[in-house]
């Protein structure tokens, strides 16, 4: 990382939707990295789920309902401006903000991210982009590459890449992933992650990659977009978990990503899912926050709300949707 000349160094942490990105972090700050920093969660829906899952976090920010690429761009920039100028006012007994860590949506380009803070007349006087981070599927990678621009872009600009669910991945298809990953961003530093935690990745000198040729000539898709699932708790879940199986069963390549969480009988859980894979749940412990719970975001394309509402009532009747 290059002198900073006393402004506040930013993190663009990246990567594709279900790629790891809050697994990683939650784990960086439960093991001490980033003391200090201030942590922006960035999410496309309007309801945010990651921050539940970083209470490691001494400071922690919120920006929900559009990617700070895009849509919530300018809500970015107004906040680092606050930021910006409450570091300013700070007396100099004060211990200052130095570090931001700023986790997008998986539906972020960090590349316009980089290049919004740079042209900011303001912006650019008080904080320096220091590193992009993006973390890379290992067990949905190369099909992302393949299927989705978005991902590409994000490697890209990338100058740290980590590959996560390595130990889930075949040894070939892996490293046909870490020879393409390379072809594709050279200068990153890479490395791999299970869980969050550091993980050793192997040789791949010899394995082909596959190019940004190999690439062209796709056919365009629908964008993808967020939509909420409000559920209440007179909900059957065992009818629910039933629904949710076959939907991705049937439309797992169109439903990305899957978040939630939801009151059980055996309490707060977590629910995840990337694509067809659903996620093992996870017991989450009472916040005492304003947090709306019952909330699920499917995250895809070739669906409405009406459409999976209508969906989940066949399965669960008219109560609990």
């Amino acid at each position: 990382m290059s002198d900073t000349d006393g402004r506040i160094r930013l993190i663009i942490l990246g990567g594709y939707l279900g790629s790891g990105k809050t697994t990683w972090l939650r784990h960086q700050l439960h093991d001490g990295q980033f003391q200090g920093a201030l942590v922006i969660v960035n999410e496309a829906a309007e309801t945010a789920i990651d921050d539940a899952l970083l209470g490691g976090s001494d400071r922690l920010a919120v920006l929900a309902g559009g990617c700070v690429c895009c849509a919530a761009k300018h809500d970015l920039i107004d906040l680092l401006r606050r930021i910006a100028d409450d570091r300013s006012r700070a007396v100099s007994t004060d211990s200052p903000l130095d570090l931001i860590v700023l986790e997008t949506s998986g539906l972020a380009d960090p590349g316009a991210i980089v290049e919004a803070i740079r042209s900011d007349p303001v912006l650019v006087y008080h904080i320096v982009v220091s590193e992009v981070i993006v973390a890379v599927d290992g067990l949905h990678g190369m099909s992302q590459l393949r299927s989705e621009p978005l991902s590409r872009h994000q490697i890209e600009v990338a100058d740290q890449l980590i590959v996560t669910k390595t130990d889930a991945v075949e040894q070939n298809e892996l490293t046909l992933l870490l020879a393409t990953l390379t072809a594709m961003s050279p200068g990153a530093v890479m490395s791999g992650a299970v869980k969050g935690v550091s993980h050793s990745l192997p040789e791949f000198n010899d394995a082909i990659a596959e190019t940004l040729q190999d690439f062209a000539g796709q056919e365009l898709k629908a964008p993808i977009s967020p939509t909420r699932l409000y559920l209440d708790d007179s909900i059957d879940w065992t009818a629910f978990t039933v629904w949710l199986s076959a939907l991705l069963y049937a439309r797992g390549n169109d439903i990305v990503r899957v978040k939630g969480v939801i009151r059980t009988p055996a309490g707060r859980l977590l629910l995840q899912t990337v694509r067809k894979i659903v996620q093992s749940p996870e017991i989450l412990p009472e916040q005492g926050d304003t947090r709306e719970d019952n909330i699920v975001v499917m995250i895809g394309r070739g669906f409405t709300h009406a459409q999976l509402t209508k969906s989940l009532q066949h399965f669960v009747g008219s109560q609990g949707v």
